[in-house]
């Protein structure tokens, strides 16, 4: 007996409303607030979002040994969650500008993700100890997942279009009173929930390294993964510069971002069923490449209709979509093959890794992006008024399109290797 009822699986849901906006927002606006709020180097700026994102990787493993030691996880949902809210709010609202903004910025977003480590970690581990029942936590992950996809779209999209109604102190408060929202349902909604064992969160970086070191297909797999992860954080970093500097319309921004996720969340299915008949790995090529050949077009976005631009976003969904489903599907199936070969359990430490790799791979984008924005001479601002070069428009344009094509690509030749492993 699970005794999961329905409540509970949506009030543990509630909680991606809280890791979908801080996992989405601030790699969409958080560059362009540096460099056309606060007057940040572009060079700078990408550097300010990758330091704490990095600060995660390393982090959660002690978060997660404190939780552990603690033995509940509820009450670091609230205090985590209420702190990330309230530091988020406080991101957005800073009082100076130039290098002052630059250490401002610095320092909230690193104790920002300093919080968010004691949400996301206890959150995450709750789902194995909320109930052993195998059909229950599959399940619980359903509404997670589907909450989660919920709350990227609403934070992704709405983020920018309060942006450009209240400003960033607007924005960022309304995404902190999301986060509330998300923090209370899930520490209300989880109330009196059994917890069926204790399940480890972490484990020593020793233990971690062995595990990868001696799993190569494993790497490759998360290799792929990672360089992926990077190409599709700088066209979300990109966004905003985009639509306003190549499309000349800062309000597109919106339209883009929901273009992107929208179909990504309705063919799910569709590149489950290429799976099923032509293999996962078949399917992941074939995702990568419609999205690099999409993205590629979009090279041409400045004498391109609006519409053309719009549909092929959403084409760049499709094959986002599919590079999204077939890593995660083919990590089960290593993780398996590798605790028969050792004959121990690694799900686990696998799965602590993989997710460092993501938060890295997302972290990378915006620092790409803004590199590629510095050496094309991006002027930084205070209001984003500044003329900009014809260099810095290429380079927008080239960050946006170009590298995260090349990188959707660039590893998957990994794959052949991994199916002779």
């Amino acid at each position: 007996m699970s005794g999961v009822t329905g409540g509970v699986r949506a009030g543990y849901a509630t909680g991606s409303f809280v890791t979908g906006a801080f996992g989405t927002v601030p790699g969409l606006l958080l560059l362009p607030y540096l460099t056309d709020g606060l007057a940040v180097p572009a060079a700078v700026a990408g550097l300010l979002v990758l330091v704490p994102k990095a600060w995660d990787v390393l982090f959660n493993p002690v978060a997660g040994r404190i939780s552990d030691a603690a033995g509940v996880r509820r009450p670091f949902l609230l205090r985590g969650g209420l702190a990330t809210a309230v530091l988020f709010a406080l991101l957005f609202a800073g009082p100076f500008t130039g290098t002052g903004a630059a250490v401002y910025v610095a320092l909230v977003f690193l104790l920002c993700a300093t919080a968010y480590a004691f949400f996301q970690v206890p959150y995450v581990a709750m789902a194995a100890e909320i109930t052993d029942d195998y059909d229950e936590r599959t399940r619980l992950m359903a509404w997670r997942m589907a909450f989660l996809a919920l709350a990227i779209l609403v934070s992704g999209a709405g983020a920018p279009a309060v942006r450009d109604l209240l400003g960033y102190p607007g924005m960022g408060a309304s995404v902190a009173a999301l986060m509330v929202l998300g923090t209370v349902v899930t520490y209300v909604g989880t109330r009196g929930v059994p917890v069926s064992r204790r399940v480890a969160s972490s484990a020593s970086f020793g233990e971690l390294w062995a595990a990868v070191r001696g799993s190569r297909p494993f790497r490759l797999l998360l290799a792929v993964f990672v360089v992926q992860a990077v190409g599709l954080g700088t066209m979300l970093a990109g966004v905003d510069y985009f639509a306003r500097l190549v499309l000349g319309d800062r309000s597109l921004q919106t339209l883009l971002f929901a273009g992107f996720v929208g179909p990504a969340l309705l063919v799910m299915p569709l590149w489950q069923r290429v799976g099923a008949r032509w293999g996962k790995r078949v399917g992941l090529v074939a995702a990568s490449l419609l999205f690099a050949v999409a993205v590629l077009g979009l090279l041409f976005s400045r004498v391109l209709p609006v519409g053309a631009v719009l549909a092929l976003m959403a084409v760049v969904g499709v094959g986002y979509a599919g590079m999204q489903v077939f890593p995660l599907a083919m990590l089960p199936d290593v993780i398996t093959a590798e605790e028969r070969r050792v004959g121990a359990t690694r799900a686990g430490l696998f799965s602590g890794v993989w997710t460092a790799g993501e938060t890295l791979g997302l972290a990378l984008g915006p620092g790409v992006y803004g590199l590629v924005l510095a050496l094309g001479g991006y002027v930084a601002s205070t209001d984003g008024s500044a003329a900009q070069p014809s260099g810095a428009v290429t380079a927008a344009l080239l960050g946006f399109t170009a590298i995260p094509a090349v990188l959707a690509v660039a590893a998957l030749p990994l794959l052949r290797e991994e199916r002779s492993a």
